[in-house]
């Protein structure tokens, strides 16, 4: 059993390693030992650029260098990179579509004790708004450094949203495979699916196991592409299932659960509830204790299924 690993230390960690096989350049807002783009700096000295505390500026900076077809890795919190430096983003990245990836650190309540103000759960919805724009969420370490080394091979803007805590390892590094803009099945059932994302696959696993020892078989989906989105599988377990739940760590309005109300609406209108932040914002405490808080857990996830079955514990 692997230990938890927090996916920007897999950030950190496919970097470093890519940085002998890849020319690419990095660049931080003086936060690299936070997002652990410190490994590369390390390593490659000479491609890494410390902007300082000045996110709008990074961005800048990292589309001028796009353009002369060196890819940029250009790293902050959330809260900064798609929020503080979403003008850059949209006019200097997204517009004239460079080949930038935005790889934000510290998403979602699971930043823990920094608080409301430094918990992003409106990135999603940002950046999936810009045309063009890729966006990726990984559930694990493995799918986290396999991501980097996909998005590195796109030629494209990408935002790629890593979290702080520790998470359990999913999947096994040496059979997984990364494809961008396809869903990956973990778990097969017809009474419901739950489309997961991020830190929620794990716990979208742990309420396939409470659910399957009530009887209850759901199938479960992850979806660390959240655009383009795999609408063929979507459209597919909902059909298959007839009943949908998404979770994510990211508020309800905007993220994963709208994209696939989206599909659905248009193509095959499903029943379907919807696991994350309800329209509030975070607050401090502990990552876990604000999972519980929210309901960003296997019982939540589970309790929605119930519901949405019309069945009881």
């Amino acid at each position: 059993m692997m230990a938890d690993t927090a996916t920007r230390v897999s950030y950190g960690r496919a970097l470093a390693n890519l940085g002998g096989k890849y020319d690419f350049v990095v660049m931080d807002a003086d936060l690299s030992g936070s997002t652990h783009t410190c490994m590369f700096a390390e390593k490659f000295p000479e491609r890494f650029i410390n902007c300082g505390i000045a996110e709008g500026n990074m961005i800048s900076v990292a589309a001028g260098i796009a353009t002369t077809g060196m890819p940029v890795f250009a790293s902050s919190f959330a809260m900064f990179a798609a929020g503080r430096a979403f003008e850059q983003v949209r006019n200097s990245v997204g517009y004239p579509h460079l080949n930038v990836k935005i790889c934000a650190t510290h998403a979602g309540v699971t930043v823990g004790e920094d608080g409301g103000s430094h918990q992003c759960c409106e990135d999603i919805a940002i950046m999936r708004s810009i045309p063009g724009m890729t966006v990726v969420c990984p559930a694990d370490d493995t799918e986290a450094y396999a991501a980097i080394e996909a998005i590195l091979k796109y030629d494209g803007p990408v935002y790629c949203r890593l979290g702080r805590h520790p998470v359990p390892v999913v999947f096994d590094p040496e059979s997984y495979k990364f494809e961008l803009g396809k869903a990956v099945p973990v778990f097969e059932g017809n009474d419901c699916v739950v489309f997961a994302t991020g830190v929620m696959v794990s716990k979208a696993i742990e309420a396939y196991d409470i659910l399957k020892s009530e009887g209850i078989n759901i199938s479960v989906v992850n979806i660390h592409t959240i655009k383009p989105l795999d609408t063929e599988t979507i459209i597919k377990y909902a059909a298959k299932t007839k009943h949908v739940v998404t979770a994510e760590e990211h508020s309800v309005i905007g993220g994963l659960g709208s994209a696939v109300c989206e599909v659905l609406s248009e193509n095959l209108p499903t029943r379907l509830a919807r696991v994350g932040i309800q329209d509030v914002f975070g607050r401090s405490g502990k990552a876990g204790e604000l999972l519980e808080y929210y309901g960003l857990t296997g019982e939540g996830i589970a309790k929605k299924v119930r519901t949405l079955l019309g069945v009881s514990k």
